[in-house]
């Protein structure tokens, strides 16, 4: 077991070490484009299934509470949390509709949209994106290697892994890293 424990820590490890390097640019431009986005008075709209769907939440969470110092919330939403939303054009409609719909009636020209998918081809993350190309969001993707998702958003972080836990790990150290860049380009003088 202890080897076990310790394989699964060296590969988290190197799984986040070479996608920041890989992503460090990038996660400073998608940084400046939330931050541009947030003191615009616009949103950012998170979306993504499963551990996505869980990870869209924590990030939501981060920027509307608070990450770490002390400031205004920040307007992001999950489109993962409304089961009532999510159920009804589910039945109504199609599963694959349940971020389109909710970006359609949510987003607004200049607000952001987030879709996080591992594999870069779930369906309904792919037509979120869409939906929200069509209305004037900017477009991010957290993936793992790119599939789809990675062709079709305007800023893509992506994870050179096979296994989905390390995607999904190296997405939420993505995910706080984004935050606290946020933080810092809106609020600077906590850093001083």
């Amino acid at each position: 077991m202890d080897a076990v424990i310790d394989r699964i820590l060296a590969d988290s490890v190197d799984v986040k070490q070479r996608s920041i390097a890989t992503n460090r640019s990038t996660l400073v431009n998608v940084a400046e484009r939330m931050a541009s986005v947030l003191a615009s008075g616009h949103k950012i709209l998170i979306f993504g299934n499963g551990g996505s769907a869980a990870d869209a939440q924590h990030l939501a969470a981060e920027f509307v509470n608070r990450f770490q110092i002390e400031r205004p919330p920040l307007a992001a939403l999950a489109l993962t949390t409304d089961s009532s939303v999510l159920t009804s054009i589910g039945n109504d409609y199609d599963f694959r509709d349940v971020f389109a719909k909710q970006i359609r009636a949510l987003g607004r020209p200049d607000d952001m949209a987030l879709g996080i998918s591992t594999s870069g081809g779930s369906t309904n993350v792919l037509d979120g994106i869409e939906a929200a190309h069509d209305i004037g969001l900017t477009t991010v993707g957290m993936t793992g290697s790119g599939g789809p998702l990675a062709q079709r958003c305007d800023l893509v972080l992506t994870v050179d892994s096979p296994v989905t836990a390390r995607i999904q790990e190296t997405h939420i150290t993505m995910g706080h890293i984004l935050c606290e860049l946020v933080d810092r380009l809106l609020y600077p003088q906590p850093f001083e």
